[in-house]
């Protein structure tokens, strides 16, 4: 149970380095910045619990809409001989792959407030397959590692933020992204798959696997042909044109089927509440912990620790510039991006600190978010190696992403 352990490691790394604050330092705001942060991360967690309810509700009505008109299932035979090769405990064209297959794609496209209650829904269909119900299944891991890798192809966030503080080319990262939260999946994949045992050579995925190196380069040739505005709007526009585009492709299959689509979309938008709510105690318990060891500072010893390596080896000084924001990003995506944000500001979007925190910003996701709210959602406690295999991905990304940055802006 690897996220119990990390739990009370928060919380006593966070006691500890305290203590030394408040005993060699003689700083007495560190207890009470600790108890703000306490209170503060337990609210953050129930607003955005509660703050999901909408947006499960709409997509789990969406999916119901899919369900009984049969996009979902026809979704799942289509997929069925590439991912009953990554989900081998996953009886073939069983309705989850077209779950699954849902919210990979919602990541993709960087449409996160589509991705979480689409693997939400995925979970749920996984959990009923699950013959251990408070422990996780081999496939429950493979894709949760399948999202905290975070494989995003359009990082439109990133990219808007670069040019909202004035990068002479906010999408010169963009191609470095790709790579980077590429080879976070590829070696995410590869290592639950090496600890399931499971035989990822085989002919579906690298045919999968090449097509998606196709389609990277065809992005990456489109974002150095086309300027800055255009990039920022096409991607954007089909992302959003995709979108609309499932909605109303599920609710046209609905029709013909001759399903209610009504009292379909209401059936299936009721579990929403019910989701959103039992997240909630998951969700505090990781926010709280992330916030206590941020506010206790030992992020910023961390960060400090790991400077001073990267300096004694002769590496670039400027990486231990940009770390706060990689090691930041598997506890907190609004964490990750204020420090993404502030290395920008402190030393500018286009020096190589500026460039590199971007990357690790688009590398990984927010593993610990991701485990909570997921395994929270349907009860499971004990997570087994995603964590491990999770922020093994993520250190794929943050080496990837070093590498990179150096290749392109070194």
């Amino acid at each position: 149970m690897a996220l119990n352990y990390i739990w009370i490691a928060f919380f006593l790394i966070a006691a500890t380095v305290a203590a030394v604050r408040l005993l060699v330092f003689g700083d007495v705001d560190v207890f009470p910045a600790i108890m703000d942060s306490t209170f503060a991360n337990a609210k953050t967690a129930f607003e955005i619990s509660i703050g999901l309810t909408g947006v499960l509700s709409l997509w789990m009505g969406i999916m119901k809409i899919g369900e009984r008109g049969g996009v979902v299932d026809a979704l799942a035979r289509w997929l069925s001989p590439l991912f009953r090769r990554l989900f081998p405990e996953i009886p073939a064209g069983h309705p989850v792959f077209g779950n699954i297959f849902m919210n990979i794609s919602a990541n993709m496209l960087g449409l996160d407030n589509a991705a979480t209650p689409l693997g939400l829904k995925a979970m749920e269909g996984l959990q009923q397959l699950n013959t251990q119900k408070e422990r996780a299944s081999n496939a429950m891991i493979m894709f949760l590692v399948l999202n905290t890798s975070g494989l995003t192809i359009i990082p439109v966030s990133i990219l808007t933020y670069r040019a909202q503080m004035g990068a002479a080319q906010p999408t010169d990262v963009f191609i470095p992204i790709l790579l980077a939260t590429m080879a976070s999946t590829v070696v995410g994949v590869a290592i639950t798959g090496l600890v399931q045992r499971i035989n990822l050579w085989n002919k579906p995925i690298l045919i999968t696997l090449g097509c998606l190196c196709l389609l990277v380069a065809g992005i990456g040739w489109a974002a150095q042909t086309l300027d800055r505005d255009t990039m920022n709007v096409g991607s954007t526009v089909v992302a959003n044109v995709l979108l609309l585009g499932i909605i109303v492709a599920f609710i046209v299959a609905g029709m013909r089927r001759r399903v209610n689509v009504y009292d379909a979309f209401i059936e299936g938008a009721k579990g929403g509440f019910d989701t959103a709510i039992r997240i909630i105690p998951y969700l505090v318990a990781v926010l709280v912990a992330i916030g206590v060891f941020r506010a206790s500072g030992a992020m910023d010893w961390l960060t400090g620790i790991l400077g001073k390596m990267i300096q004694f080896i002769g590496g670039n000084a400027a990486i231990a510039d940009a770390l706060p924001t990689a090691l930041m990003k598997p506890l907190s995506g609004s964490g990750a991006r204020g420090m993404m944000v502030e290395c920008m500001q402190t030393f500018g979007p286009d020096s190589f600190a500026g460039r590199l925190s971007s990357i690790f910003q688009g590398a990984t996701d927010t593993t610990f978010y991701i485990l909570a709210v997921y395994f929270g959602s349907v009860g499971v406690k004990n997570t087994r190696h995603a964590v491990t295999c999770g922020l093994l991905a993520d250190l794929a990304g943050i080496i990837a992403g070093i590498f990179i940055c150096n290749l392109f802006f070194g």
